[in-house]
């Protein structure tokens, strides 16, 4: 069953502050094997202008995909998540993250496409400090496989 597309614009509230740490910034670089010092060292940081270390590029996914559950278990959207698989992601940065940062994501549903009988889902979340300035923007696209037809049917 395709998802109702008058979900499309449809925005959620603004999760709970999200404070960056530096021992969150380090885990996440090592992680993704980014050697960069300024994602480790504040010295190296600041030499590069920042106050303290800023965090990897893709950082803020995991709480840009953690605030996109608010969408994902909409009971009305009517997802079902069993089928969904992570389909792209993107960034657009205003500004690096940097420790001590307080992040909030606003969840907006920017896309609700069929495809071939799959759901195609285009979250886009907004992120903002705690004096409200816009830090970056993320989309996530989710794909709801379509059920196959024995599934669908009961069958197993």
């Amino acid at each position: 069953m395709a998802l109702d597309q008058s979900f499309v614009g449809r925005s959620y509230p603004p999760t709970d502050p999200y404070e960056v740490g530096r021992e969150k910034i380090r885990e996440f670089a090592e992680a993704v094997g980014d050697t960069n010092p300024a994602y480790t060292d504040p010295e190296a940081a600041k030499a590069l202008g920042y106050a303290d270390v800023i965090a990897p590029p893709t950082f803020v996914f995991a709480i840009t995909f953690k605030a996109a559950g608010q969408v994902v278990q909409d009971p009305q959207l009517g997802l079902d998540y069993g089928r969904v698989v992570h389909g792209d992601q993107r960034f657009a940065h205003r500004r690096p993250v940097r420790a001590g940062d307080r992040l909030t994501v606003t969840s907006t549903i920017e896309t609700i496409k069929s495809l071939a009988g799959n759901d195609v889902l285009e979250i886009r979340g907004d992120v903002h400090d705690e004096a409200g300035e816009h830090v970056v923007t993320a989309w996530t696209k989710l794909v709801a496989r379509a059920a196959d037809e024995n599934t669908a049917e009961g069958e197993a």
